[in-house]
């Protein structure tokens, strides 16, 4: 009888009370909507800055991969391989502000067009 958002935040709570050494994180945020889902991005990079625990998190958002990360493993291919290791060098701590740093575009702009160079591929092999 909870929302999405809480359902979120009580998975989130179980996952770190047991103080795991790495946490597996699943496309986390992708049930909620886009304003819940920003505001649990920024509650997990801040309970990570109090208590920093390695993570392996899924996303296909683009921006989310940047903005968590420390590297973003780029996948490509079927079945999938990593394409690219994109180290991110953004400051730490990680809030609102830090989406408007040049620094953030072009890291943001480098795994688009990783991404996107396949599916340009892609749609040329389908008009042929």
């Amino acid at each position: 009888q909870i929302s999405g958002g809480m359902q979120q935040r009580c998975g989130l709570a179980r996952a770190l009370a047991v103080e795991p050494r790495v946490l597996l994180m699943d496309e986390p945020f992708g049930a909620v909507d886009a304003q819940t889902r920003e505001i649990l991005q920024f509650e997990m990079l801040r309970i990570w800055e109090s208590r920093p625990t390695t993570m392996v998190f899924v996303t296909h958002a683009i921006d989310e991969a940047v903005l968590m990360g420390d590297r973003v493993l780029v996948l490509k291919g079927r079945p999938s391989s990593v394409h690219e290791i994109v180290e991110v060098d953004l400051p730490r701590p990680r809030n609102r502000a830090t989406l408007l740093l040049p620094r953030f575009a072009e890291l943001r702009e480098h795994v688009w067009n990783t991404l996107m160079a396949d599916a340009r591929q892609a749609e040329l092999e389908v008009i042929r």
